[in-house]
């Protein structure tokens, strides 16, 4: 029997170290993010997402004959078993995507025979299939939600390219493949992250890894942490135009309702990703002829940094990123967990290689001594 908790509980467990990671590093009183040793302003338009997923599970940038190997493993991962393309059909077409992702994850594991597998090569296998995978059922749900056919992967797409094609059936340009390359680059891994730690929570347990990510999946579902992207688009929207913000923002701050996308749990200073997105942004919103998303964004960012010395984070641009490519509203989330699946699985690997069963204890504040009262005199 375990001794009881003496110490003052972290609320939120702030500042608790549950952890020692080679993957990231979040420095939140600097404003920077490492990822195995580079910085990610080094790596932000230099790599792609398969040099940064191969990054995060072997700890080294591919070389030419190891990105090829990965890109290849990808590939020819991507196809979905029918019995879950079924599942996504048969869901409510007004289901949130979030529930309908987590749900079709969580399926992939009845049909993978080595899902109860845990030897190191097939948990590296399955983390593979995942990462591939579910671009796949993000796409596929949204299309057939609209009642549109649901497209065979192209194997000469890079994963941001067929992901986009997938989900609106023609083959984005080069640009639009490099923004949201560069979105998933950056939203690969973030240290010890509540969908982080809910997944090492799980496979600590020697649970499988279709457990684990769906685990992560469910905890990234919450507003407090994936959810805040979709939440900035539609203050925009309830703005309106650039002229409303100054009142918009006086009303919240008097009001004490928070400003989605300003101000961070970690980062004490601007979000590194943020300044990448904000690029995009702009470049994006010059192209498509709608500023006022890009400029709103920049005068909500200057007012509260300004009044509350509280700096944008990643959702704040990512948001105008998002709706500026095409994408819904509602799958905003489900494109940052696709990113994140390369960080969550890297994290399992990390996890198993070295494992203890994530246990802390709790400290009992209830009452003490009560006895029980016959039922006919309660």
């Amino acid at each position: 029997m375990s001794s009881p908790a003496t110490s003052t509980p972290a609320k939120g467990l702030e500042g608790v170290v549950a952890a020692n990671t080679r993957l990231s590093d979040v420095q939140g009183d600097l404003g920077k993010l490492v990822y195995c040793g580079y910085d990610i302003d080094e790596l932000a338009g230099k790599v792609t997402f398969e040099e940064v997923v191969h990054l995060l599970h072997h700890n080294h940038l591919p070389n030419s004959k190891e990105l090829r190997e990965l890109k290849d493993q990808l590939a020819a991962a991507r196809e979905l078993p029918v019995g879950v393309v079924q599942i996504l059909k048969t869901l409510p077409k007004n289901a949130p995507p979030m529930h309908a992702i987590r749900t079709a994850i969580s399926a992939l594991g009845c049909f993978d025979p080595s899902s109860d597998d845990d030897s190191m090569d097939a948990q590296r296998q399955k983390a593979i299939r995942l990462i591939a995978r579910i671009p796949i059922v993000t796409a596929y749900f949204h299309r057939a939600r609209e009642g549109k056919a649901l497209l065979d992967p192209d194997h000469s797409l890079g994963e941001a390219a067929n992901f986009l094609y997938l989900l609106q059936g023609k083959k984005p340009s080069v640009e639009e493949e490099k923004t949201m390359d560069l979105c998933y680059v950056l939203h690969a891994d973030h240290g010890m992250n509540a969908s982080t730690f809910s997944a090492r929570v799980t496979i600590a347990t020697l649970s499988d890894m279709y457990s684990a990510i769906t685990t992560a999946i469910g905890t990234l579902k919450g507003p407090l942490h994936g959810g805040a992207n979709e939440g900035v688009i539609k203050m925009l929207q309830e703005i309106g135009s650039l002229d409303r913000v100054d009142a918009y923002v006086e009303e919240c701050l008097q009001q004490k309702k928070k400003i989605m996308g300003i101000g961070h749990r970690v980062y004490k200073t601007l979000d590194p990703r943020a300044p990448h997105l904000k690029r995009m942004a702009q470049i994006l919103s010059a192209k498509l002829g709608e500023p006022k998303w890009i400029q709103m964004s920049d005068r909500i960012a200057e007012i509260m940094l300004q009044r509350k010395n509280l700096h944008a984070n990643v959702d704040f641009y990512s948001a105008t990123v998002y709706y500026s490519l095409g994408i819904p509203i509602d799958l905003f989330t489900p494109v940052f967990a696709i990113a994140r699946t390369a960080g969550w699985t890297a994290n399992v690997l990390e996890q198993l290689a070295d494992n203890r069963l994530i246990r802390p204890q709790s400290v009992y504040t209830g009452p003490t001594g009560l006895k029980v009262v016959p039922i006919s005199k309660r």
